[in-house]
């Protein structure tokens, strides 16, 4: 196949890119940089602009560019820059799939990058791909986000919206920054620690996109391990596979919303325990299972 990625140099994207090669597919990187090497094409997201010949010879795109949630304080800017970015540049790629199919060639396939903060707070309640949408910034990010995609589904090709879980990845993302409180004998549990946190190792978020490729998948698909544990478990966890104890002591939500804004509420404290059904019975086959296998594998 003939693959686009985008956000091909980040925490998901560089080794996806890598793996795809691997598995024999030609892969395009689009890049918001005057193109400059044989497997970049240029795109301007933010302005929303991906000409329609810029995907007429692909077989799929994997569209994974955004601003990171958790890169800077919510401000009033910021969270208008998280939802922007999402939107305008996954309105590109469904707008350039679409075009190019209406001229009869473009791609089949568009996975596009989502999020379980569609789900907003599910409380103990084990949720899967029919449960409810939330409350909340993070919600109404998601649903902007995967309606974006309509063209390019109105168009005929098969989008399926990746929400993606904690990926957990030693070089990046949260658990790089718990990994530096951990190491410094200050790991504790997050508000009352009894919050459930549904992860999902690296490698298997990479598999899982892989196999998304080809299986007869649309719709949301929840990129989550199939053993969510609560914050205080996870906590314990990654301390086991640092060798460092952690304290019995939470840290109180009111010093997580000092220290990190509003996105304590939504992205710390909350509960999200999501069961990635549609992925399970679409035969996917996870490496890990549980977590101290992931961290071990992350580590």
């Amino acid at each position: 196949m003939k693959i686009a990625v985008t956000g091909a140099s980040g925490l998901i994207g560089k080794p996806l890119v890598s793996a795809l090669r691997a598995d024999g597919h030609a892969v395009v990187r689009f890049v918001r940089t005057p193109a400059s090497a044989v497997d970049e094409r240029h795109w301007d997201p933010s302005s929303r602009r991906l000409e329609p010949e810029a995907v007429a010879d692909l077989d799929a795109v994997v569209h994974l560019a955004g601003a990171g949630v958790a890169d800077k304080r919510w401000t009033d800017a910021y969270k208008q820059e998280v939802l922007r970015s999402r939107v305008d540049g996954t309105t590109a790629v469904a707008q350039a799939v679409a075009a190019a199919r209406g001229s009869g060639a473009g791609p089949s396939v568009l996975l596009s990058g989502s999020a379980i903060g569609y789900y907003g707070d599910t409380g103990d309640r084990l949720t899967d791909e029919s449960g409810p949408t939330g409350e909340g910034f993070l919600a109404d990010v998601v649903r902007q986000w995967e309606a974006a995609t309509a063209p390019a589904e109105a168009a005929g090709a098969r989008v399926a919206h990746l929400r993606t879980g904690i990926v957990l990845a030693g070089a990046g993302g949260a658990l790089a920054k718990q990994k530096t409180v951990v190491k410094a004998f200050l790991g504790a549990p997050l508000g009352t620690g009894k919050q459930w946190q549904s992860w999902i190792s690296l490698q298997d978020e990479v598999d899982a996109i892989r196999h998304l490729l080809t299986a007869d998948v649309s719709g949301p698909v929840n990129l989550v391990g199939p053993a969510p544990v609560t914050n205080r478990d996870f906590t314990k966890a990654l301390g086991r596979a640092l060798h460092r104890p952690i304290t019995p002591v939470p840290v109180p939500g009111f010093v997580l919303k000092g220290v990190l804004g509003e996105f304590a509420s939504e992205g710390v404290l909350i509960g999200q325990r999501l069961d990635p059904r549609v992925l399970r019975e679409s035969g996917f086959a996870f490496a890990h299972r549980d977590v101290d296998s992931a961290l071990a594998a992350s580590l």
